[in-house]
């Protein structure tokens, strides 16, 4: 700055802040516009015609006072232009702040303050230049090598000379999957994203002085370049702005790859419950997907917004689970692993509702296991609840074929089934003479010949075989259901 000051050519006059004159000045930027602060990057000499100098004393105290914090070096100021009278109050703050104010005198050019400088940093912008190219370069090695996000959010780390990660703006969770998990006030930091703008970059306070700064990431809006820059310093924005850059071509190069494992899966589910493919090879082919039948389940899932839906497969892959995915209208069929469910159901968000198929174990289960899954969520949106396991769910009108029938049977009555012959024929028909006759004790009794005691014994050692309680409705439709499904 004070090199700046002794060009006499420029005719720049000191008003306040001589304490920071060796200051460095990185580049210049004029503007008229309010709030000047919002769109400096750091290390600017901000020169303006006067327009967004306020008159009053605090709002001119507050100017300087931001442009400090924001990290401009000096305000330039041009005389007998537009800007009001300076007040004690700026002068003041200036020096505390150590911060310089100079008239730019009238008619000098504001151009001409700008090629002194760009003259005097050209060094720095070569350097600048140099580090953008190497940030682009880095673009090139992960698309040769194919080693995704992780690498080149590495490289970026070492140029910007910070932390640099990729989010998923919505969780606050690394958008690529396996990465080490961010502290919770990091995540809290991305998923509210409030904070001070500047040069495109919002810088969210961290504890011990650091700080996040965020940058939108260009044709991605689910995704956020995070920087988490120590007290020390923070990196040039400018070069953050190229790093989101680079971020968004890379994430458009692996957007293809998990849309294209998303047709193939589809397809193949497809062909499956087409019976297209013989047991064996769909059983081949899905574990290929790394879905081995044994231990995967259908999924039917709905949400009430279509492209959160349609994006399912998306949050699926950001949790490293291998799955085969076809929409159906306005649901969604998954194979995925049993342990995944709740991976699942999480990406579903609050609006979204799932039925779960039991296990398929063979790959000749797979369309009886997606009628099980349609048909869990279909008695899961009748009793408005998010998610509903086939084993759990009691018909609401009946088993609809054989299949449904054998499982319903199983699930409600195979405690009773696994007795002795003698005794669960005993069992079931006390059961169905309680229910034909209004669930009457001593008409029971009298028809079965027996003493109301031994059938009140009977009945109780139903409900704790199967777990349901006669007195509750829903237990007692299941257990006549089922009744008549034997």
């Amino acid at each position: 700055m004070g090199e700046l000051l002794e060009m006499s050519h420029l005719r720049l006059r000191l008003h306040s802040g001589a304490s920071a004159l060796e200051r460095p000045i990185t580049w210049t930027h004029t503007t008229d516009l309010p709030e000047p602060w919002r769109w400096v990057a750091g290390g600017e000499l901000l020169v303006t015609n006067g327009m967004p100098i306020p008159r009053s004393a605090s709002g001119q105290e507050e100017l300087v006072r931001q442009l400090a914090e924001h990290g401009a070096a000096a305000l330039g100021i041009a005389e007998q232009m537009y800007a009001p009278p300076l007040t004690k109050r700026l002068t003041q703050t200036s020096e505390e702040l150590g911060f310089p104010v100079i008239w730019v005198a009238y008619p000098m050019p504001f151009v001409a303050i700008s090629r002194a400088v760009a003259e005097a940093t050209l060094l720095e912008q070569s350097q600048r230049l140099i580090r953008t190219e190497r940030i682009y370069h880095a673009l090139q090695q992960i698309t040769s090598h194919g080693s995704g996000l992780t690498m080149l959010t590495s490289a970026l780390s070492r140029e910007l000379g910070c932390d640099i990660r990729v989010c998923d703006r919505a969780t606050g969770h690394d958008w690529y999957p396996g990465s080490a998990p961010l502290p919770e006030d990091i995540r809290i930091a991305v998923t509210e994203g409030r904070g001070k703008l500047r040069a495109g970059v919002i810088a969210v306070p961290l504890h011990q002085d650091r700080r996040a700064l965020l940058v939108d990431i260009p044709t991605h809006p689910d995704a956020v370049l995070v920087a988490l820059s120590e007290p020390t310093g923070q990196p040039d924005a400018l070069l953050q702005q190229h790093a989101a850059t680079v971020c968004a071509l890379a994430l458009s190069q692996v957007r293809l790859t998990i849309e294209h494992d998303r047709r193939t899966g589809a397809e193949l589910l497809l062909q499956i419950l087409d019976a297209q493919l013989a047991p064996e090879v769909s059983r081949r082919q899905l574990a290929e997907l790394g879905v081995p039948v044994e231990d995967a389940v259908c999924v039917t899932a709905r949400n009430d917004d279509p492209e959160l839906l349609k994006s399912l497969h998306l949050s699926l892959w950001r949790s490293a689970v291998r799955h085969a995915t076809v929409h159906r209208g306005a649901t969604s069929l998954t194979v995925l692993p049993d342990a995944a469910v709740q991976v699942l159901m999480q990406a579903l968000g609050p609006g979204g509702q799932a039925g779960v198929s039991d296990l398929i174990i063979r790959a000749d289960r797979v369309v009886d296991a997606a009628r099980e899954a349609t048909w869990a969520l279909d008695t899961a949106r009748e009793q408005d609840i998010p998610l509903l396991r086939y084993a759990d769910a009691d018909p609401l009108l009946g088993p609809r074929n054989p299949a449904e029938a054998r499982a319903l049977v199983d699930r409600v009555l195979g405690p009773v089934l696994q007795l002795p012959s003698a005794q669960s024929g005993e069992l079931l028909a006390t059961l169905q003479a309680f229910l034909e006759n209004g669930r009457s004790w001593q008409r029971t009794a009298e028809a079965l010949h027996v003493h109301r005691q031994t059938v009140l014994y009977r009945v109780r050692r139903l409900e704790q075989l199967t777990g349901r309680q006669i007195a509750d409705t829903g237990d007692l439709a299941a257990l006549w259901l089922a009744l008549n499904a034997v």
